[in-house]
C-alpha cells in the first residue's frame, strides 16, 4: 500500500496497484508549478483512491492537474485520453520501493542544474 499527502493534510491519496513509470519531469508546467522537477509514478485511475477535493486546473487540452486547494501542493497529473493517473512521488508518506525509470522534457530542463544520475532521458 502507498499512501501520501498533501503539506497540510486536506486530501490524501492511497493505491494498492503497483505503480509504473517513476520519472522525474522537467517540463516547463512541471517546474513552474512544482518550482523545480516533478517526480511522479502512475497508476489505474481506478486504482487510486483520494480523499479530499483537490483543485483541477486544466493544463492544457491535453490533460490536467491536481493540487490542494489549501497548501497548494501540486499532487496530480491526468491526461483526458488516458485512464491512468500520476501522482507525486514527493507526497509519498514513506518509502515508495520505486526506482527512477526515466527523466521527461529535458530539453526544458532548469539551466542550473546537471542530469547526472545515467537514468535514460527523453527530450
Amino acid at each position: 500500500m502507498i499512501k501520501g499527502s498533501c503539506l497540510c493534510g486536506d486530501i490524501t491519496f492511497e493505491t494498492d496497484a503497483t505503480p509504473q513509470g517513476a520519472s522525474m519531469c522537467h517540463c516547463g508546467q512541471c517546474r513552474k508549478q512544482s518550482g523545480g522537477v516533478w517526480s511522479s509514478a502512475f497508476v489505474a485511475e481506478a486504482d487510486l483512491v483520494i480523499s479530499g477535493a483537490p483543485h483541477w486546473f486544466e493544463a492544457s487540452p491535453t490533460a490536467k492537474r491536481g493540487s490542494c486547494p489549501r497548501c497548494g501542493a501540486f499532487l496530480f497529473w491526468k491526461a483526458h485520453a488516458e485512464d491512468t493517473i500520476s501522482f507525486s512521488l514527493g507526497a509519498v508518506d514513506g518509502p515508495t520501493g520505486l526506482t527512477l525509470s526515466k527523466h521527461l522534457f529535458v530539453a526544458n530542463k532548469g539551466d542550473y542544474y546537471d542530469i547526472a544520475d545515467g537514468v535514460p532521458q527523453q527530450d
